[in-house]
């Protein structure tokens, strides 16, 4: 009976990959898009162990990359790093990090008898479905980036959804490595709990603290037992230096030196995205040499301080999903300068129906520089209220708002200077349009 039941889930899983080689062809051919997502969903239900069969075979482990933002940059820091060291990588490259983009990644370099020969497999996981793909996959490392609140609609608290992460990584085997960030208080406390081995990434630069705790703030009691933390300091949000009065709890001890290693990108976001990287090649082997110089050559993926040249002129693509990740985008943005800032906020499921949180966001301090900002998207005029009432005083800011994206676009660069660099601020399904509308192509 055994022998026949891996019969039957062999030949489902041939059927499955096939199935979504035809979907991928098929989709890509009438350039609908990049496959990136219905190939999975598809083979999913003809083979529902799609993922733990697919995952198994990965050589050498699978890198689980979870956190509320920053998961494509990290992960594609970390897969070029490898590649460089001569691995055989999959990664879902285009960000589709739910279970039906996990498996479409894996299907990519299937042969069509479902055979996979990569040596790592790096996978960026929707924070919300961590507990569901642990049950599918074993990895050999786990990466947790942060946690903030994000997309009301669908999510709990951070503290919810660092009790579950805990709860389902607790159940894998001891050598897994768990690497959180320990600036974060809810998964340096989770790390703490942890019976496998855990490495903690974090700033060690006290000259980065901001002035003051941000509006947009998510945790800042103890996780142990409800006190409100003391902090040093804090990085962006609640990420800093504290500790528990109370009880004693405190942030964890770090296995990286912060101030040895450059950022990608700009905005200090992105120096956590470093070390969370460079932690997980360290223990995959990859040498200093190699790690240094990929910081240094780093080139953004699609929509994260991605920049791109039209029509002469340079234009960065700047991600803002959530009140902590648009603070941060605001305060790189202010800190290079600029004329002319395009946003666009969208309400569809992929960005959260729910655009309250803009409310959360410090636009304040985007509007005190003045110059001119461009509103567009599904709910321009909800953005375009939240920074009316963000003017304190006549400034000179001119405020224009476009109902038509490509009218937005094209009004952008016409009042962008020459010589400076047009930033737009997008939620997920805008960035998907303003690529399109400024490449040509889709990205899903």
């Amino acid at each position: 009976m055994d022998k026949k039941i891996q019969l039957i889930d062999r030949l489902r899983l041939g059927f499955a990959v096939a199935t979504a080689k035809t979907v991928t062809f098929i989709v890509r051919s009438l350039r609908l898009g990049a496959a990136s997502v219905l190939p999975g969903e598809i083979a999913r239900r003809i083979q529902p162990q799609l993922l733990q069969l697919l995952s198994s075979q990965v050589k050498r482990g699978v890198i689980l990359i979870a956190g509320t933002n920053g998961k494509t940059t990290t992960s594609l820091l970390l897969c070029t790093m490898l590649e460089r060291s001569g691995w055989r990588v999959a990664h879902n490259t285009a960000g589709a990090n739910l279970e039906n983009g996990l498996m479409t990644a894996l299907l990519e370099n299937t042969n069509l008898f479902g055979q996979l020969s990569d040596d790592y497999a790096i996978l960026e996981v929707d924070e919300n479905v961590v507990p569901k793909v642990l049950s599918a996959i074993q990895p050999r490392l786990i990466l947790g980036l942060n946690l903030f609140r994000d997309q009301l609609d669908r999510y709990g608290e951070v503290d919810t959804i660092s009790r579950r992460w805990g709860q389902a990584i607790a159940t894998l085997p001891p050598e897994t490595v768990v690497i959180p960030n320990a600036d974060d208080p809810t998964l340096s406390y989770m790390g703490q709990q942890l019976p496998q081995k855990v490495l903690f990434f974090g700033l060690n630069e006290p000259d980065q603290y901001l002035d003051e705790i941000p509006h947009a703030v998510d945790s800042i009691y103890c996780p142990n037992c409800g006190h409100p933390l003391t902090y040093q300091g804090v990085y962006l949000s609640h990420l800093g230096d504290y500790e528990c009065l109370s009880c004693g709890f405190h942030k964890g001890k770090l296995a990286i030196n912060s101030q040895e290693y450059p950022q990608i990108l700009i905005g200090l976001y992105n120096k956590y995205n470093t070390l969370a990287a460079v932690l997980a090649a360290q223990q995959l082997g990859v040498d200093e040499a190699t790690i240094l110089d990929t910081i240094i050559n780093f080139k953004a993926a699609f929509g994260r301080a991605e920049e791109l040249e039209v029509n002469g002129k340079k234009v960065r693509i700047l991600l803002s999903k959530n009140p902590v990740g648009m603070n941060e985008t605001i305060r790189a943005v202010n800190q290079v300068g600029g004329k002319t800032k395009l946003l666009v906020l969208n309400d569809r499921t992929p960005d959260g129906t729910d655009v309250s949180w803009i409310w959360d966001v410090d636009t304040e301090k985007l509007v005190e520089q003045g110059g001119i900002l461009v509103v567009c998207g599904d709910r321009v005029y909800d953005m375009a209220l939240r920074l009316r009432y963000s003017q304190q005083e006549d400034n000179g800011l001119q405020l224009i708002v476009e109902e038509d994206l490509k009218s937005a676009i094209a009004t952008a660069l016409e009042h962008t200077p020459d010589d400076e660099t047009l930033h737009i601020l997008p939620t997920y399904s805008a960035m998907l349009e303003v690529r399109e509308v400024l490449t040509g192509r889709k990205i899903l």
